[in-house]
């Protein structure tokens, strides 16, 4: 009982994830490319933005930033599955996801360093269930110049 309950542990918190803003260094009064990696482990997948089942819980990533201006969030599209706990299809995420999103710095900008943070709300199944939604918290930085 106990591994099996580690077990379900593991899984749930299986995903990673990282990102950047352009390489590591944006200049004031231009825009720079920012992106949030999610990784998910084989044997799971992460209902994507637009699942197409009103049950699924859809991925979201809000970033925002203090005294730059940040663009919505792009999503990937997804692939559909079927799975033995849905009648029908399901869109989701596989292996190594990629959000992009913009961050413009104003050409007044004071500081040294534009830090950004994003929260990312996913729910991860496996092929038989699906885990209660999480939201996981991402802090990127880059120095400026």
């Amino acid at each position: 009982m106990i591994v099996a309950g580690a077990g379900v542990f593991t899984s749930t918190h299986a995903q990673t994830f990282s990102g950047s803003i352009a390489n590591g260094t944006v200049s004031r009064g231009g825009t720079a490319k920012g992106t949030i990696v999610m990784s998910i482990p084989g044997g799971l997948h992460v209902n994507s933005n637009r699942p197409s089942s009103q049950y699924a819980i859809p991925t979201s990533v809000r970033v925002t930033g203090a005294g730059v201006r940040v663009g919505a969030p792009s999503y990937p599209r997804g692939v559909n599955r079927k799975f033995q706990f849905s009648d029908d299809a399901i869109n989701v995420y596989e292996g190594r996801v990629v959000f992009g999103f913009t961050v413009r710095v104003p050409p007044a900008y004071r500081g040294n360093t534009v830090r950004v943070r994003a929260t990312v709300r996913y729910q991860a199944c496996t092929d038989e269930v699906c885990y209660p939604p999480k939201n996981k918290d991402i802090t990127l930085t880059a120095s400026v110049r």
